[in-house]
């Protein structure tokens, strides 16, 4: 009987695959995978926001940890724009606090805070890739990201790299995938690239038509370390509560944006081989 469940759940994969449809328009029938299928000694979480890795990633984290893994993570932005007009968190003051936030939040997933980095690129402009009309300071920009992420990746040498999904909606996400690949290509590393969705769960936002052909998506089961996922998010006051009220343009992630991220599973993407 699960043998023929997940032969329907492929065939539904691949009609989705073939149409270039979302695979978040119907998670339910992508198969489920357990973490033994892709536990790995070294392991790094790229997140291009403070909270992005816990959103993503918690559950994963949380699972990798307990089997004792070496999970480090990278925050690439600093996270200040989500309350610029705050007075009472100007920018040096809410990017100590989504610091410590991230701290608290990978505390309770297991995570030690020597393993957390912060590259404190700004929000809102972490570099692109460079087109072929960029001028010279664009490709220094982005050339310098890349240094560090190559020195992050050579430090640990992970086998396997969580990293935002290619075409994530905000560009934050999409430039984050572009320095971890340019950083992986320069290093000839030769790891595991596993891709989280984050805005693509609103449908208003979702890209559709762009680059699902070219990967495999599936569910991880995370049942077990749920409810642990869901108090490393709440950690994360500035972005879920009315912690910082002063800023009537503030960032706050909503109920129905949160609900996406409470399934006993997440969704991962990654490139069909």
């Amino acid at each position: 009987m699960r043998f023929g469940l997940t032969m329907m759940q492929d065939t539904m994969q691949n009609k989705m695959q073939n149409a270039n449809v979302s695979p978040l328009v119907d998670p339910q029938a992508l198969p489920l995978r357990s973490i033994q299928q892709i536990a790995a000694d070294s392991v790094l979480v790229i997140a291009p926001h403070p909270d992005d890795e816990t959103l993503g990633c918690g559950g994963a984290i949380a699972l990798l940890c307990a089997r004792g893994c070496r999970v480090r993570i990278l925050v690439v932005s600093d996270g200040t724009q989500s309350h610029p007009n705050s007075r009472h968190y100007p920018a040096a003051k809410l990017r100590a606090l989504r610091e410590s936030e991230t701290r608290s939040a990978m505390a309770l997933l297991g995570v030690a805070a020597a393993d957390i980095e912060f590259l404190g690129l700004a929000d809102g402009s972490v570099p692109v890739m460079p087109s072929d009309s960029s001028d010279s300071s664009d490709s220094a920009e982005f050339s310098a990201a890349v240094d560090s992420c190559c020195n992050t990746l050579k430090t640990g040498q992970p086998t396997l790299i969580f990293l935002p999904w290619r075409s994530d909606p905000h560009l934050d996400h999409r430039a984050t995938w572009q320095l971890v690949h340019a950083a992986v290509q320069r290093l000839s590393l030769s790891a595991r690239l596993v891709e989280y969705p984050i805005w693509d769960w609103d449908p208003q936002q979702r890209r559709h038509g762009t680059d699902h052909e070219r990967v495999s998506a599936w569910r991880l089961d995370i049942d077990s370390v749920v409810q642990l996922k869901q108090a490393a998010i709440a950690a994360y006051r500035s972005q879920t509560t009315d912690l910082i009220d002063d800023d009537p343009h503030g960032f706050q992630l909503t109920a129905a944006m949160l609900a996406n991220f409470s399934h006993p599973w997440e969704v991962y993407l990654e490139d069909i081989t």
